[in-house]
């Protein structure tokens, strides 16, 4: 493992020279939009035997994934197949990172099969016209999102958020799946309603059925436990498929896959209708939301891991291209894949081309293996499914935020309670609109630090963190730690409002440090000339030290130095408290 480890950084510090040069040294733009273009002429013999056992791998997972996937999201097996085998084609050619496996996801995969229902109205072929319509919007998404550089959208979803939305995907998911393992019907309707559902008719179980979940499930687990990073989902796989041609396992009730064309579809655009683009963008934005952020944390992982760039912009260009190939050829919508992702890393993937190997195995199984996939027992895909969606349930991490931050738990849990009470497309805008207002109320709320002289120094901290600071007589030292903008600056005025007043004596002069203020807005800067007047009012006068030069640049074009003193760039909090001291000797 160490040798392996030391030869990926190798590769990666080989790659490093050629996957980001600029246009005057690649031969134009085609080399910043297609980086394969770039790391292929530094593509060195003794890779290919590492990417091509990295792309035997990944296909060994991809092909239980789509199909377990697919039943997710309510469409036929080979859907899945199609979605995994088509993004593969194409995604290697725009990715930047090295290591990320396109796929389809269970969470996207849920959130498709819990959204496209009503508007199918109970026509399986309209169903699957629309999951493969809302790939296409998903791709032109990415397309725009990638044209306006919106790659750093993906920071305003935060990390409670994602925590709290997988763990409800991951309920809901096995509120789904439980009664296929126990070999009956299961309901419609959200985590409630199915699991109720469930609890309700356990009357119904098919023995054979749960028999046969529980041991596939035995195999993962056992698997997960003393086989890692091997394809245990495929021995699962066919090891059901030859269980149940050799045993007859339909005769004991136990559902089966049943047919799966043998072949590729007609590549073309699905035939749905132009108003139904409309109805399709909210689960389209939902998807192209998910996968973004998946697709960028794992990039994000593997490049630090590795030692190489990564670029979430350029990403964009890949979800977008895989998604409209998806769409194209049948599929439905996919993103990065975790599992997938790391099982490409671990089996050695030098290069993105693991991941067209990948695909290029998969359609040899779709054109010539996908018939027999008909005798896969039901009950087994639900027990890969069940074992995949464990890692979504992330108990860990909420444990973590509860004894770390509160309020993050409590963002988590509305993430996961939307997921379960409102459904999986709301559940998303929910936790979407959860981040951002988590990030108003900390932006709007600045921390302003009140600070006291390091004992034997000339240095100033917070004195609310550290106590044994020495105040500074007559004087009261402001440093503001946030930008100053329109919607912040009237808390930091009453922070320092309330300190004014609970002084048992007023000072004489207030510092107001702004070297932790890296921008102020014209509004803001209105309202630190009325603190400035609110100041004065108490008898004191306001000096402001440390600004940064385009801080100092508003605050003169705003006429700040008509109210205080002049601002400048060389005094500091020190110097300013010396002159202070000095003055009040004479």
């Amino acid at each position: 493992m160490e040798k392996e480890t030391a030869a990926t950084k190798e590769s990666a510090a080989e790659l490093q020279s050629t996957s980001y040069k600029s246009p005057a040294t690649t031969g134009g733009r085609w080399y910043n939009i297609f980086p394969a273009l770039n790391w292929l002429r530094a593509y060195k013999p003794n890779w290919l035997r590492a990417d091509l056992i990295a792309g035997v791998t990944l296909a060994a997972y991809l092909m239980p994934a789509g199909l377990a996937d697919a039943s997710l999201a309510n469409l036929p097996p080979e859907a899945g197949l199609y979605a995994c085998l088509f993004s593969g084609l194409v995604f290697w050619l725009f990715c930047s990172s090295r290591h990320t496996a396109i796929t389809v996801t269970s969470a996207i995969s849920v959130l498709v099969g819990a959204s496209l229902g009503d508007l199918a109205g109970g026509d399986p072929s309209r169903f699957w016209a629309l999951a493969s319509c809302t790939a296409l919007i998903v791709g032109v998404l990415g397309f725009i999102a990638w044209l306006a550089k919106a790659g750093v959208i993906v920071n305003f979803i935060s990390e409670s958020v994602l925590v709290g939305f997988k763990c409800g995907i991951a309920l809901f998911i096995a509120s789904t799946q439980l009664p296929k393992l126990f070999g009956f019907k299961g309901s419609h309707g959200d985590f409630w309603e199915r699991s109720g559902y469930f609890f309700s008719h356990l009357r119904e179980t098919n023995m054979a059925s749960l028999l046969l979940g529980l041991c596939a499930l035995a195999m993962l687990l056992l698997g997960k436990r003393f086989l890692k990073n091997k394809p245990v989902a495929l021995f699962v796989v066919i090891a059901g498929i030859v269980a149940a041609a050799s045993m007859d396992l339909g005769s004991l009730g136990v559902k089966l896959l049943g047919q799966v064309p043998q072949g590729l579809p007609p590549f073309g655009l699905p035939a749905v209708h132009v108003s139904d683009l409309n109805d399709l963008l909210p689960l389209a934005l939902g998807c192209f939301l998910l996968g973004m952020v998946e697709t960028a944390a794992l990039g994000r992982m593997f490049a630090v891991k590795h030692g190489y760039r990564f670029d979430p912009n350029q990403e964009l260009l890949g979800i977008a291209s895989a998604n409209v190939m998806a769409g194209l050829g049948h599929g439905f919508p996919v993103s990065g894949g975790m599992s997938q992702s790391l099982v490409n890393e671990s089996g050695g993937a030098r290069t993105p081309l693991s991941g067209f190997i990948a695909a290029l195995l998969m359609l040899l199984i779709v054109l010539f293996v996908s018939g027999v996939l008909r005798y896969l027992p039901q009950p087994v895909l639900a027990a890969i499914v069940l074992m995949a969606v464990m890692g979504l349930f992330n108990i860990a991490a909420l444990r973590h935020f509860w004894r770390a931050d509160r309020w993050e738990f409590v963002v988590a849990m509305a993430a996961l309670l939307g997921v379960l009470g409102s459904g999986l497309l709301r559940g998303v805008l929910i936790g979407a609109i959860i981040s951002v207002v988590q990030l108003l109320r900390r932006a709007s709320r600045p921390h302003v630090a009140f600070l006291g002289r390091i004992p034997g120094t000339r240095r100033f901290s917070d004195m609310a963190r550290h106590p044994d600071n020495q105040p500074v007589p007559g004087a009261l030292l402001v440093r503001i730690e946030s930008s100053l903008l329109y919607f912040n600056a009237e808390h930091v005025r009453d922070m320092v409002a309330a300190r004014l007043r609970a002084e048992a004596t007023p000072p004489k002069i207030v510092i107001l440090d702004l070297s932790a203020s890296p921008h102020m807005d014209i509004q803001a800067c209105g309202v630190v000339m009325n603190m400035a007047d609110d100041i004065k009012a108490v008898g004191a006068r306001v000096q402001i030290v440390e600004a940064r030069s385009s801080v100092r640049d508003r605050l003169r074009a705003e006429g700040m130095e008509e109210h205080v003193s002049q601002v400048n760039r060389f005094t500091s909090v020190a110097d300013a408290v010396e002159d202070f001291q000095k003055a009040a000797t004479k």
